[in-house]
């Protein structure tokens, strides 16, 4: 007997609703949690880091696929979900067939409001990027 709640597909994000969260505390949870270490956001003024890292990835700015608030909780709490292709590249390391994700997991330390709010604020610095070669205006669903 099949046990349809362990599927695939009764697993995905589809339904997912989040209340909405506040893009000020999500700032200041991004910035708490030390995700500007590692992270840059487009167009936004963050504190220099106190510690290099290995790598440095700009989030938010203009995309032709702004993510989906699904998206965005999952790539907080599994990294190794998707990793960016830039990152493979450049890392050129593999662990079991899988480039390992550098991003530490907030699992345990990390509220959920914090993470609500986090996923408001990285929401709101996506743009939607005009189809090339588009010489008509293009708004956003």
């Amino acid at each position: 007997m099949s046990n349809a709640c362990r599927e695939e597909s009764a697993r995905t994000s589809r339904g997912l609703k989040l209340p909405e969260g506040d893009e000020e505390k999500g700032r200041q949870a991004f910035q708490d949690m030390k995700c500007h270490h590692c992270h840059s956001i487009a167009g936004v003024d963050m504190p220099k880091p106190t510690a290099a890292a290995e790598t440095q990835f700009e989030l938010g700015g203009e995309v032709r696929h702004v993510k989906s608030y699904g998206e965005l909780v999952t790539a907080i709490i599994q990294p190794q979900h998707g990793i960016a292709p830039a990152y493979a590249t450049q890392a050129n390391r593999q662990v079991g067939g899988t480039t390992p994700s550098p991003m530490p997991s907030f699992n345990d330390s990390m509220t959920v409001s914090q993470l609500n709010d986090i996923v408001t604020f990285l929401h709101s610095c996506y743009r939607k990027a005009a189809p090339p070669g588009s010489i008509y205006p293009y708004y956003m669903p």
